[in-house]
């Protein structure tokens, strides 16, 4: 990612982020990097090219929050085809049906033709096949049942941190000093490297309360995923009944001026001042992963992946707006509808190789 940057004029941030976090997760969950293999040109300024596989995986997202007739009023399920809207969703679960049985047969292939005596890394597909050989789940495993599960990883492994790191920058733009303080940090301590890793991090807590301050105003799922009581219950003086389909409002939590000082400031340092609160699940001042036996389960894949980029973003380049562009159009914090919230605008932004 960094190089590519080095190497482009305008850096459309929103989408090489995208790109990031897609290629990451296949390597994760595939073993391979499946995301690059083919290629959809976008004429946008600056937007270069977006694999097929984001494409699906950008269709999927605006599918999931459409309004669909046929959820809510049966008989006018015909609607909803006159409206192209179940056109649009049977394509696109094809598309990606498609791809799974690619992905998993690749691995069938693989691991057939791998003689014994060769070292394979085992990814997520393959311990998923070995659970279904040898039968030692409960119930039967199935091959709807890996593409689900491989749904579930890409919807959410790709949106969540590549949303957070544009948020941040879009952040620490709009805020110079504290973009100043945090480059100042790195920049301080690793000047002369090449790449800031994951060892690095631990030593950057102005880097930690960068994130930890954009995940409290910009939390990736806002309504966190929705939750269903499985017993009546009464909450200060409410019957909640069973099959309750409760939505926790993150952002509204985070946003508190009960819980926290000038809520709508973007202030890095209350972390720092308050290094005792963390996003982890444990204060519920601020819950961007949930919390309890259905918090994230990604979590500290997200928060490391997220870490890492940002820092080398920062470390590695100095930031500017390009000619042209209006400042607070560009910095807004308008959202696109979705279960992820991303920036309404793609972030566009010149980077400069810094030299020290």
């Amino acid at each position: 990612m960094i190089r590519k940057i080095s190497s482009s004029q305008v850096v459309n941030l929103t989408e090489t982020l995208m790109s990031f976090t897609n290629t990451l997760i296949c390597r994760v969950a595939l073993g391979k990097d499946y995301g690059n293999e083919y290629h959809v040109v976008d004429e946008g300024l600056g937007c270069g090219q977006r694999s097929k596989l984001q494409v699906l995986l950008n269709e999927a997202q605006a599918l999931l929050v459409e309004f669909y007739f046929s959820d809510h009023f049966p008989l006018l399920g015909w609607v909803d085809w006159l409206r192209g809207k179940l056109w649009r969703l049977e394509k696109n679960f094809k598309e990606f049906d498609k791809f799974y049985e690619r992905v998993i047969y690749d691995h069938m292939n693989m691991n057939n033709n791998n003689k014994s005596n060769e070292k394979k890394v085992h990814d997520i597909i393959d311990i998923f096949l070995e659970m279904m050989n040898d039968h030692s789940l409960p119930f039967e495993l199935s091959l709807d049942n890996i593409k689900a599960v491989l749904m579930n990883i890409f919807i959410a492994g790709t949106d969540a941190s590549a949303a957070t790191t544009v948020w941040a920058m879009n952040a620490l733009m709009k805020s110079p000093k504290s973009m100043k303080k945090l480059q100042t940090e790195i920049r301080g301590l690793f000047g002369d490297k090449d790449f800031i890793n994951e060892d690095d991090i631990q030593r950057l807590p102005y880097l930690k309360a960068v994130i930890k301050e954009t995940l409290r105003m910009f939390p990736p799922s806002p309504l966190l995923l929705p939750r269903e009581t499985i017993e009546e219950c009464n909450i200060e003086g409410y019957e909640i009944k069973p099959k309750t389909l409760v939505y926790v409002n993150a952002w509204a939590i985070a946003r508190d001026p009960k819980n926290w000082k000038d809520p709508e400031e973007f202030c890095p340092e209350r972390f720092i001042e308050n290094s005792s609160i963390d996003v982890r699940g444990n204060d519920f001042e601020v819950i961007p992963f949930g919390s309890g036996r259905r918090i994230c389960p990604a979590m500290n894949m997200g928060l490391v992946t997220i870490e890492i980029a940002l820092a080398n973003l920062v470390h590695s380049f100095d930031w500017d707006l390009p000619i042209g562009f209006d400042k607070e159009e560009m910095f807004d914090t308008q959202v696109k509808p979705g279960i992820t919230m991303h920036k309404k605008k793609d972030l566009f932004l010149v980077a400069k190789k810094h030299v020290m």
